[in-house]
């Protein structure tokens, strides 16, 4: 198939772009998901005892389901019987064992709950950045729920399925071997331009910086890595978007770096709204004002695994209930990302569960020779404005290796300010070597990871 879109001209890939576009509306946006996101939209402001009410009813039903027709699930203990929403959830989670990708991975049909006719499940699967892809399983209404929630943030900022707008993600929407422009694509059904990321060179930036001034777009969406590279683009040229020009930037898909949102949003001129949610449908959190990740509670639960708390938070694995997907539940699910959740109300003022951030992968953390496991270190590289983007490696605790694409700016002092930044973090026994690439090859799905790690942690040290 890729062969046979590669060989089509221009006109005939914007034509199998909006084919694809159209197929994908038809899917996700039916009857309903407009109910699904009406229903979001009323019971976003509802007193946290009515949310935790509404989030239990889902729950029960799910178990009681999944006892009935799931494999996997039939010796499952019956619900909780308790009258309090949230004792209730609490006491029927603590009977549920963690699932592990594993087990699921090893035996995903005993998942796959046995009355939901074949011709109505929709197939997938993970995008595998760590390993092996999962085979995945839904509905049309599980699509309705999830989009739901991505809509919930999208209209909250004025934004409309209609309207139109850029896409930065890893399509490969243009052919890898194409060395002249366009380095886009049009998906006329639905008013999207989607950008390649992997034709975006310095070579090639003014096209894009062209490109991106000359669409007509309220909003722009995709990985955050490749909103940054685009945004690196307009700041060097010196033509960085209008104020008011548009609504909202979405980003998903990988965790928001403080250094790139700065970049991004200096250089679109929007404010940036992240969600965070997974290929399995068992999570969602989306952005507040406050750069705070509020979790969608009709839609899952989150649990943190507490490898370290504070007065102020608790943090590690993440454990998820999706509540929206009859036909393969993912209960107590061991997602494979870390999370530091707040324990006091966010200054939004919205109720419910607050992440202060999601670490992504488990294996996206620094062990150092003392053994401490050290995350978010996308600071490093905040204040560093000479470079372009920047990954570190390890694979043994007291070495690392740092990638890096430099700008024009970086000089060796800019590189002595960066090993001392690292220092700062990691502490002074950890060997530093810096490599200066002209690019950071991104995984199989064209996703960036900021910290690809092969060091085995003891869960019993310290995290920072």
């Amino acid at each position: 198939m890729n062969r046979i879109y590669d060989g089509l001209p221009i006109v005939g890939q914007n034509a199998a772009c909006t084919v694809a576009g159209m197929y994908r509306q038809y899917i996700r946006y039916r009857p309903i998901f407009h109910h699904r996101l009406a229903e979001l939209q009323a019971s976003m402001h509802l007193p946290l005892d009515e949310i935790h009410s509404l989030q239990w009813r889902r729950l029960e039903r799910l178990v009681n389901r999944a006892r009935k027709y799931v494999p996997h699930y039939k010796t499952l203990p019956a619900p909780s019987a308790a009258s309090d929403g949230q004792v209730a959830i609490r006491e029927t989670l603590d009977t549920i064992p963690v699932l592990r990708k594993e087990t699921y991975r090893e035996s995903s049909q005993n998942f796959v709950a046995t009355d939901v006719p074949k011709r109505e499940i929709l197939r997938g699967k993970t995008s595998g950045t760590t390993g092996t892809a999962l085979p995945l399983y839904s509905t049309k209404s599980t699509l309705a729920a999830e989009y739901a929630t991505v809509w919930r943030l999208r209209s909250s900022h004025g934004v409309g399925i209609r309207d139109p707008h850029m896409t930065f993600n890893g399509q490969l929407i243009v052919p890898v071997k194409q060395v002249k422009p366009p380095y886009w694509r049009s998906n006329w059904s639905q008013h999207q331009v989607l950008f390649s990321i992997y034709h975006m060179t310095i070579r090639n930036r003014e096209k894009y910086v062209d490109a991106i001034h000359s669409t007509k777009s309220v909003y722009v969406d995709g990985y955050p890595s490749a909103l940054y590279q685009a945004a690196q683009m307009m700041l060097e040229l010196g033509r960085p978007l209008e104020e008011g020009r548009l609504k909202a930037v979405f980003t998903s898909s990988e965790s928001l770096l403080a250094y790139q949102r700065e970049i991004i949003e200096e250089a679109f001129c929007a404010p940036v709204w992240d969600r965070y949610g997974t290929a399995e449908f068992a999570v969602s959190m989306t952005a507040c004002e406050e750069k705070n990740l509020h979790v969608d509670m009709e839609y899952c639960i989150v649990e943190v695994d507490v490898v370290e708390e504070t007065d102020d938070y608790v943090r590690g694995p993440l454990l998820v209930t999706g509540l929206a997907n009859d036909v393969t539940p993912f209960l107590r699910y061991s997602i494979g990302d870390s999370g530091t959740r707040l324990k006091k109300p966010c200054p939004c003022g919205r109720v419910g569960d607050v992440f202060l951030d999601v670490d992504g992968r488990n294996d996206d953390f620094v062990v150092t020779p003392e053994g401490r496991r050290v995350g978010r270190l996308d600071h490093i590289f905040k204040d560093q404005r000479g470079l372009i983007e920047a990954q570190i490696r390890q694979e043994v605790s007291d070495s690392i290796d740092v990638l890096y694409v430099p700008g024009r700016h970086f000089d060796t002092g800019s590189e002595s300010a960066l090993r001392r930044e690292i220092h700062s973090r990691l502490g002074e026994s950890i060997h530093v070597r810096l490599l200066s690439v002209d690019a950071i090859p991104r995984e199989a799905n064209g996703k960036f990871r900021a910290v690809k790690s092969s060091v085995i942690w003891n869960s019993s040290e310290e995290i920072s």
